[in-house]
């Protein structure tokens, strides 16, 4: 069974999306093809407003796996904060080749928003405010067949850009103090960390349900394994310095791959590891292999600046492969 990640980076269509679509399948679907993926995480897969149709459609998504097997997959995706639908922006998709018992968002369920108040806002508000995430958990219940069944969450953390201050851009990248950027740059700090902890919270509840349960975790956690996010969601035994909750702990099944290898963006020429697959420790033990598909990547910060709307993505698919016979 092959497990997979990919961050799509806004799918969309014309107008909002600049690249056409047909380009960015002619990239995009060969990658796909290649996970050859019993189970796909899909990242930043935007809605589409359909004339007639009172919800959005993933219209854009349809037409990328249109002529592979992702086509007759069953799927499980997040929906909009109202209940109705998918978001406009930055949806959650799992895709699956088997079927799916049941999907749910978690989205300040187990984690109320942190109240705020602005310390830089001109003009002055130092009201409290309401920190919400920017969007859910995505967690599909999976049929193994012979009675098996197995958790996939997948997610999309907040990014490290600091969030917006009132009063305090001069443009979308232009900050008119070094104060402003840094109370932004703390708040999405706290997003990040505190859906963190929503995560361990929701892992904590399904592992107190099934100690034995097979639980992966994949997507797109804008971390890498030494910074807080990520030792969130794992729980190691040297955090907690209690060998008797190390059955609660993840386990990092990328750093089986190898130092040089071992990203999936590129920042300034800075390898990074953002991506991301997790597994409970009863799902480890059927692990065998994982890949980081980052032969193509750029350089996220330059070609930015110096590509016109490039088609594919800047974050490299992961995939991990388990001995379990499938059914």
């Amino acid at each position: 069974m092959r497990i997979a990640t990919f961050n799509l980076e806004s799918l969309d269509v014309p107008p909002k999306a600049h690249t056409p679509l047909e380009a960015r399948v002619d990239i995009l679907r060969p990658a796909l093809d290649r996970l050859e993926a019993d189970v796909l995480c899909l990242q930043e897969v935007n809605g589409q407003k359909i004339p007639g149709k009172d919800e959005r459609q993933l219209v854009a998504l349809d037409k990328l796996l249109a002529g592979t097997p992702y086509a007759n997959y069953h799927r499980a995706t997040s929906t909009a904060s109202d209940g109705h639908g998918v978001a406009d922006v930055h949806n959650l998709v799992t895709l699956s080749r088997f079927s799916i018992l049941s999907f749910s968002r978690v989205q300040h369920d187990l984690v109320p928003p942190l109240q705020y108040s602005l310390q830089t806002a001109d003009p002055p508000d130092y009201d409290a405010h309401p920190l919400r995430f920017d969007r859910p958990l995505l967690v599909t219940e999976l049929d193994l067949g012979q009675g098996r069944r197995m958790s996939v969450v997948n997610l999309h953390l907040r990014a490290p850009l600091a969030a917006a201050i009132p009063g305090q851009k001069i443009s979308p990248f232009v900050w008119k103090s070094v104060s402003g950027w840094a109370e932004g740059y703390f708040l999405a700090a706290l997003r990040r960390g505190a859906q963190a902890l929503e995560l361990r919270l929701l892992l904590d509840r399904l592992l107190a349900a099934d100690p034995h349960g097979l639980i992966a975790v994949a997507g797109d956690f804008n971390a890498e394994d030494h910074q807080t996010p990520l030792k969130i969601a794992i729980g190691a035994e040297e955090e907690t310095g209690n060998g008797q909750l190390t059955g609660h702990s993840l386990v990092v099944l990328d750093r089986a791959i190898a130092s040089d290898r071992r990203w999936s963006v590129l920042h300034y020429g800075r390898p990074q590891m953002l991506d991301h697959i997790l597994a409970s420790r009863t799902l480890y033990a059927h692990f065998r292999s994982i890949e980081v598909h980052n032969e193509t990547l750029g350089d996220e910060a330059v070609s930015y600046a110096k590509v016109d709307n490039p088609p594919g993505s800047y974050h490299a698919a992961v995939v991990a492969e388990f001995a379990i016979k499938s059914t």
